[in-house]
């Protein structure tokens, strides 16, 4: 009895111990690339948003734009679904495509409907609150010319250990006054994982 005590004691002492090591982190620089999983992650949802928005840059539908109205065109970035098999936070994608929009300088974005909500609330209460030199007016805000939406998909292929994500997304730009679809784009992205 006393040997299987001692067993005992020492194993509760070396779990204890294992339990209570401490994590090792490191910081990464952002932009660097780390896959460990193989799920969609930062890098994929910014490669994307480059890729798409350098395609809706090229296309033919703002070279017209700019022509017909002699201003560059005003877009907001509507709702992209998930319809993959896993959780993806698509407000970060929808981010990563405003920013690299904004810094193109060649199309002006909105808020989208959620947000513009908030700052309308905003302007409501400088009504009421802020000094009339510093209020900001109704009526005067930037409207859209194109709604972007889309979605991102996925289909994954398991064999024993080893799985291959197929990984789809499919952005089209509408027209919000026609309701013309001006512009559609897809980027693919496909994934190995062996465990």
């Amino acid at each position: 009895m006393k040997g299987s005590k001692k067993i005992f004691i020492a194993c509760f002492w070396l779990l204890l111990s294992l339990a209570c090591a401490p994590h090792k982190v490191q910081r990464l620089d952002a932009a660097q690339s780390v896959d460990l999983s193989g799920v969609w992650n930062d890098t994929d949802s910014r490669l994307v948003a480059e890729e798409m928005t350098r395609q809706i840059m090229e296309a033919r539908w703002h070279r017209n734009f700019y022509m017909d109205h002699e201003r560059e065109p005003v877009v907001i970035v509507g709702f992209i679904q998930n319809k993959t098999h896993e959780h993806i936070d698509t407000d970060t994608f929808v981010k990563d495509i405003e920013r690299v929009l904004i810094e193109s300088r060649r199309v002006r974005v909105v808020q989208n409907a959620a947000l513009r909500d908030k700052v309308r609330e905003e302007r409501l209460d400088q009504q009421n609150f802020a000094s009339p030199a510093t209020q900001k007016q109704w009526g005067k805000e930037l409207g859209a010319d194109f709604m972007l939406l889309g979605s991102i998909s996925s289909v994954v292929d398991v064999e024993r250990r080893s799985r291959v994500i197929y990984y789809q997304v499919n952005l089209q730009l509408t027209n919000i006054e026609t309701n013309e679809v001006v512009w559609i784009g897809k980027k693919e992205i496909k994934k190995f994982v062996k465990n």
